[in-house]
C-alpha cells in the first residue's frame, strides 16, 4: 500500500522543482524589469516593496499552480509558467498608466501604490489561472 502510494513521488519531485525553478526564473525577471529594487527595499525595511513584490509573486504562483494541475507533460507546465510570467509583467506596465511613478512611490513607502500594484498583480493571476483550466 505504501509502495503506491510512493508511485507518484517521482512526479511529484519533478513537478515540484520546475515550479521552484519557475519562481526563482519570475523573481529575477519581474525584479529586473520594475523600475524599483524590491529586495533592496525590502532590506531596507520598506513595507510596500514586500507587499507588491509577495502579492505579485502569489499572482504568479496561481497560474503555475493551475498549469501544474492542467499540464499534459512538463513542458507544457513551463510554456504556461512563461505564459504566466509575462502576463504579470503586462499587468505592471498596466497599472503604472494611472498612477503616476508607481515605483518612486513604492520605492519612497507609500503602501497605497504598493497595494494597487500587488492587488492588480493577484487579480490577474487569478483570471490567468482560470483561463487556463482548459
Amino acid at each position: 500500500m505504501l509502495m503506491q502510494s510512493l508511485a507518484g513521488l517521482p512526479a511529484f519531485l519533478l513537478y515540484l522543482c520546475t515550479a521552484i525553478v519557475a519562481v526563482v526564473v519570475y523573481l529575477l525577471v519581474y525584479t529586473r524589469v520594475t523600475a524599483h529594487d524590491e529586495f533592496t527595499l525590502i532590506a531596507r525595511n520598506v513595507p510596500g516593496a514586500a507587499i507588491s513584490l509577495g502579492l505579485s509573486l502569489v499572482g504568479f504562483a496561481l497560474p503555475l499552480a493551475s498549469a501544474i494541475a492542467h499540464a499534459s507533460y512538463l513542458l507544457d507546465c513551463a510554456v504556461w509558467a512563461v505564459i504566466a510570467l509575462v502576463v504579470q509583467i503586462g499587468v505592471y506596465f498596466l497599472v503604472r498608466i494611472p498612477v503616476h511613478d508607481l515605483s518612486g512611490r513604492i520605492a519612497n513607502g507609500e503602501i497605497a501604490a504598493a497595494i494597487w500594484l500587488g492587488l492588480a498583480s493577484l487579480a490577474a493571476g487569478a483570471l490567468n489561472a482560470a483561463a487556463m483550466s482548459y
